[in-house]
């Protein structure tokens, strides 16, 4: 039997009534096509290499946002649940002119604060964001974690425009503790400490290319998101949730043909691949590069397109032109795969972003060390 598939039996073990969930609502703050249209701003992101962070230009007010609060009584946010990042930061209330039109956490009005001191910074690529470590009380839906320690920021001026403007507030990484910044243990794994019969999973299902709601599920899984059974991919390494895939094909054409090396990252919102790969799978469907490593298409020939398909943990993934092509209602779409060279010692990491995921529905296995994956239930 593969290492990377168990049966069903044993994978009914992790799948529980939906009521024994605790259940946090995620939102999109516009539709994939309108959040990809030329003149929205952009927002970067960061994935961390060793004691560097990469910025990955992504899409502003298409990530997936929901709620979190933290301390006594709660003050309210709303947070980019990520799943390439590791640490909780929210803006603080001496944060200046950069948070001016976000919720800021205040200290003083929290008993169960904890002073901490830590200076935390993130360099992105037009500026910083950088602040201080807090420890309090976070909640998650109907779960509470004691003790979190998470980023008060103080300075968000390399966010830009895209902060300002955009529906979230902070950010919560739920990547393994290797990668955070500071050291801090991510919310989820102390939530998890502090729970001990609690099962290790999360999994996380966001809708079409169209919808704005999706859902995380701690605790469990809930079958009603996904067809079939749920197929197993062992880690390759805990810091993302990273592992391989074994090929790559557009149509009845091989791209790529070896291991490759992928993270499956809920807070970047497409498909990220090495620009000479990316170059390729654009030529064979007939695509034009509007800048580096974008491209787009002709809308009426999305119906026609051939399924671009990713091997992982030994099944055929497969995308049709609807899915990876994202139709904005003009004459030109745009394809939900972009051109990117990462440094070393990622060179040619691929990142399954949320064209992938909004297919694939994921489940993230901290006890079992792999991410588990099937189909969504359209």
């Amino acid at each position: 039997m593969s290492k990377h598939i168990v049966t069903v039996a044993v994978a009914a073990l992790l799948v529980v009534a939906a009521s024994a969930l605790t259940r946090i609502p995620l939102k999109r703050g516009l539709p994939l096509a309108k959040a990809l249209r030329k003149d929205q701003p952009r927002i970067e992101r960061t994935l961390r290499v060793g004691d560097n962070d990469v910025v990955i230009h992504d899409l502003m007010n298409a990530q997936f946002y929901g709620p979190i609060s933290i301390g006594t009584p709660a003050q309210q946010f709303q947070v980019v649940y990520d799943t390439g990042s590791s640490n909780l930061w929210i803006p603080a209330k001496t944060c200046g002119a950069s948070c001016l039109l976000k919720p800021r956490y205040d200290s003083s009005a929290s008993s169960t604060y904890v002073a901490n001191g830590t200076a935390f910074n993130i360099m992105y690529g037009s500026g910083p964001v950088s602040g201080f470590e807090s420890n309090d009380v976070v909640n998650l839906g109907d779960q509470q974690v004691t003790s979190q320690v998470f980023a008060q920021i103080t300075n968000a001026s390399g966010l830009g425009l895209a902060f300002d403007v955009a529906p979230w507030d902070g950010i919560m990484g739920l990547a393994w503790p290797s990668i955070s910044v500071t050291g801090a243990t991510p919310v989820f794994f102390n939530l998890i400490t502090q729970n001990p019969s609690m099962q290790q999973v999360f999994s996380i299902a966001l809708p079409d290319a169209s919808g704005t709601n999706g859902v995380m599920d701690i605790g469990g899984i809930d079958t009603a998101h996904y067809t079939g059974d749920l197929v197993n991919v062992s880690l390759t390494e805990e810091t993302y949730w990273q592992s391989t895939f074994a090929s790559l094909t557009v149509g009845t054409t091989a791209i790529v043909s070896t291991s490759t090396r992928m993270v499956i990252d809920s807070g970047t919102s497409l498909i990220v691949g090495p620009t000479t790969i990316v170059a390729q799978i654009a030529a064979q469907i007939g695509a034009t590069e509007i800048m580096a490593g974008k491209y787009t298409v002709s809308c009426l020939a999305v119906p026609y397109l051939p399924t671009i398909q990713f091997n992982v943990g030994g099944v055929q993934w497969s995308l049709s032109g609807s899915d990876y092509v994202i139709n904005d209602e003009d004459v030109e779409c745009i394809l939900g795969i972009a051109g990117m060279d990462l440094p070393e010692p990622i060179t040619g990491l691929w990142i399954l972003g949320d064209v992938f995921m909004r297919k694939v529905f994921t489940v993230f296995d901290v006890q079992n060390k792999q991410v588990r994956l099937a189909y969504m239930k359209q």
